[in-house]
């Protein structure tokens, strides 16, 4: 449901699969680093299914004998016929049709009860790799809530994301596909080639003398087109990159004529994804063709020494049958075991990747025995001796103290990098500090469970967040319990009520995903009301007014101030001018207080706030 509140026009596409998938070829990906301990990991998640996954082994096995077994007996039916057929030329005897019907109806048993198994082994391994998926994703965004903000500010969106649906996807479709062929694959082998044995060593011997042949050329052709596949993936990436940051940044691009240069480079990236998608494909269409060319050269060969070999009657006619039969049957497995090689790395990978996911590192436990939140109208802040980096070797905050008494207003101000944010975080736990103590109403905020702690808080913070769905949603979402009438009331407050009904559907009109429906300054105001409707008792401002108009400007700054009344409140602000009422003005550079006072205390003193002050007026009059 929730969403970023815009994409910039230089976020990458996704890399798509193309058109390999789980084919004659393996995907592109990287090898598991630790093989043998994810896959342990892997069984130890899949504990709980450890008897059902044998009942579905056992039901595949049962399934691929049975299938097995269809050819000889049939033979068995074919030899009948020809001897019967035979005889009757003769003048001995006639044919037996009681004792063919009986074969027959005997192997269509066997593939019936053969496909009874194999549905009720895809339904016993699709329920359990489904369930592990779940439980996977359910598991991640567990995770997700549990970890610091910190390992964000390291991870792209598109790597979390990767783990819930790519990550999680390749191993149920392993899970409920790969798992069991493998088990039929190799049954097949053993089972096959111990059904050829017993009808002839020699014609076995020469089936055999196929498969190395076979092995070399899948290997060399695979070797050659391995480049032009991952080649395609390369570009196919680009490709979609290109064209998602075209569109996402499509204004801009029209606004600097970009379009011919757009033009041009997508054009590079497609003739080249084409001249190698077009040799990846020529390949991998090249392997199947001359691996059955090698097939029936292979079955020729058979026949004719099967039938030199029925000739001295040294094998029955039957037994050729069911022999072709067997070497047709027993190619498959052979191919299908390579590809599952290539598609276990692939998934071993992604089960490494998941679970070191969720072996991160998580958030500072809450402490044993939390304090619990008194319910007061007003609350005293108090910063002492803070110290902080969100890298440990490098500090940001250096020994900050600062008091905000109950329900005055604290405006924080100082240039870019000063650490005016960066108090804000702490004071909500977002990041725990290194040294030193936040204490609210004289109780040290890690004593209160982070969600007691946050039901204290409002924000508005510069970058807007909203999600997709109705503006009565969106400003819902301060207080979920919150009726209609209140909604409507803090969208007044807000000065969102003055815009809203020349909307389509007025406020239960559906915010786009791309958020192009509303202006930023409507944006910005909706946000506003969401914290007039939670109704905080803690206000935190950061830089709420500055992607509005000024006379926006002046009506948010009324119910900002309205609704700041008795409430403890924090204002990040760059235009000095908005904090001219604050109770104090804590100046911020290089992580430091560097003055505190109000507004006309600051600028008697003629120091660091009186020139950034002055500052911002002369760059104006210039």
């Amino acid at each position: 449901m929730q969403r970023r509140p815009q994409r910039g026009p230089m976020g990458g596409g996704p890399m798509g699969r193309g058109p390999m998938g789980r084919g004659a070829f393996p995907m592109m990906g990287g090898k598991a680093k630790d093989f043998k301990g994810t896959i342990r990991k892997l069984f130890a998640y899949m504990g709980k299914y450890k008897k059902v996954v044998i009942i579905a082994i056992i039901f595949a096995i049962a399934s691929t004998t049975a299938v097995i077994f269809g050819p000889k007996i049939l033979g068995m039916a074919t030899t009948k016929l020809f001897e019967g057929l035979i005889d009757q030329i003769r003048g001995t005897g006639s044919i037996d049709f009681e004792y063919i019907g009986f074969i027959i109806l005997l192997t269509i048993g066997l593939y019936v009860l053969s496909a009874i198994f194999r549905f009720v082994q895809g339904w016993i391994m699709a329920k359990v790799s489904t369930d592990t998926s779940y439980r996977l994703r359910q598991d991640i965004s567990k995770k997700i809530n549990k970890l610091p903000l910190k390992y964000f500010d390291k991870k792209t969106h598109g790597q979390v994301l990767a783990h819930v649906t790519n990550d999680v996807d390749v191993i149920n479709q392993t899970l409920s596909q790969t798992l069991t062929q493998i088990i039929t694959s190799i049954v097949t082998i053993v089972g096959v080639l111990i059904m050829m044995l017993s009808i002839s060593w020699f014609l076995t011997l020469i089936a055999l003398l196929i498969i190395p042949i076979s092995l070399i050329l899948m290997r060399t052709i695979m070797k050659r087109s391995i480049k032009y596949f991952i080649k395609q993936q390369q570009y196919l990436g680009h490709v979609n990159g290109h064209v998602e940051e075209m569109f996402s940044g499509h204004v801009v691009m029209k606004a600097f004529n970009g379009e011919e240069k757009s033009i041009k480079k997508f054009s590079e990236y497609n003739n080249i994804l084409y001249k190698s998608a077009w040799k990846a494909s020529f390949f991998s269409g090249l392997l199947m063709p001359l691996m059955f060319f090698i097939g029936n050269i292979g079955y020729v060969g058979i026949a004719i020494l099967g039938s030199w070999l029925v000739i001295i009657n040294s094998i029955s006619i039957g037994d050729i049958q069911a022999f072709i039969q067997y070497i047709r049957t027993f190619t498959q497995p052979l191919t299908q075991i390579a590809n599952i090689s290539n598609t276990i790395q692939q998934t071993i990978a992604a089960a490494e990747r998941v679970f070191k996911f969720l072996e991160e590192e998580e958030e500072i436990e809450e402490t044993m025995n939390p304090i619990k939140i008194e319910d007061k109208n007003t609350y005293q802040v108090e910063f002492k001796n803070v110290q902080f980096g969100y890298n440990p070797n490098k500090i940001v905050i250096h020994n900050f103290s600062a008091l905000a008494e109950s329900g005055k207003k604290i405006a924080i101000v100082g240039p870019t990098g000063a650490g005016k944010t960066t108090i804000v975080k702490l004071l909500m736990r977002f990041y725990d500090i290194l040294d030193g103590s936040i204490l609210v109403d004289g109780k040290e905020i890690r004593n209160f469970t982070r969600k007691d702690l946050r039901t204290l808080y409002a924000m508005v913070l510069q970058d807007t967040w909203l999600f997709n769905g109705t503006i009565m949603e969106n400003i819902r979402y301060g207080n979920s319990d919150a009726s209609d009438k209140e909604v409507i009331e803090a969208a007044k407050a807000a000065h969102v009520d003055d815009f809203v009904h020349s909307l389509p559907n007025s406020y239960n009109m559906i915010i786009n995903e791309q958020i192009t429906n509303i202006s930023q300054g409507q944006m910005q105001l909706i946000t506003i009301a969401r914290a007039v409707l939670a109704d905080p008792k803690i206000l935190i401002l950061d830089e709420a007014t500055s992607s509005v108009d000024t006379r926006t400007e002046i009506l948010i700054q009324k119910a900002m101030d309205k609704l700041m009344v008795n409430r403890t409140s924090f204002i990040i602000a760059h235009r000095l001018s908005t904090i001219h009422n604050a109770d104090l003005i804590l100046v911020m550079n290089g992580g430091n207080i560097v003055e505190q006072g109000t507004h006309d205390e600051l600028m008697a003193k003629n120091g660091f706030y009186a020139d950034v002050y002055n500052s911002q007026f002369v760059s104006i009059k210039r």
